[in-house]
């Protein structure tokens, strides 16, 4: 089975993540997708955009707001390295992203990623601004590839 890069639209990624994510509905926008697909279906998707914290929207940083496969092998790895390709050639400096305190991290370890910091964790909740948290609030671990990370 041969699996390849190709492009996809916000509607078909969002519907793959309402399909097959485990814990995260489809994010509110994008920059863009990227989907992995073998001979016959799409067996993973990221989507990036701009990053949630305001403290690293600075217009340089994106961040992948979703990851998701199928579980086909390598395809995670394979779409983390992809979303950090596009990223820089369209002169971003910096990617992040966040995983669950749970997760290990493999695929972003495989494709050159690093930890930052784990961060505290919490609800976003707050009188002025009410939310209802339909995702998980524990700590998470934020992950970063940078222009530095990359040997010329």
């Amino acid at each position: 089975m041969t699996i390849e890069l190709q492009p996809i639209s916000y509607a078909d990624a969002c519907e793959y993540v309402k399909q097959y994510h485990r814990h995260h509905p489809a994010p509110q926008g994008h920059k863009y997708s990227i989907a992995v697909a073998d001979d016959q279906r799409v067996v993973g998707v990221v989507m990036v955009g701009r990053p949630v914290a305001r403290a690293y929207d600075n217009g340089r940083t994106l961040e992948v707001t979703r990851c998701c496969t199928d579980g086909t092998k390598n395809v995670a790895s394979m779409l983390y390295a992809a979303a950090w390709r596009a990223a820089r050639s369209l002169g971003y400096r910096r990617l992040v992203t966040y995983t669950l305190i749970t997760e290990p991290g493999t695929s972003l370890r495989a494709a050159g990623w690093r930890i930052l910091h784990q961060t505290k964790g919490g609800s976003w909740n707050c009188p002025t601004r009410p939310r209802i948290d339909k995702h998980p609030t524990g700590q998470k671990t934020l992950w970063e590839f940078t222009v530095d990370e990359v040997k010329v």
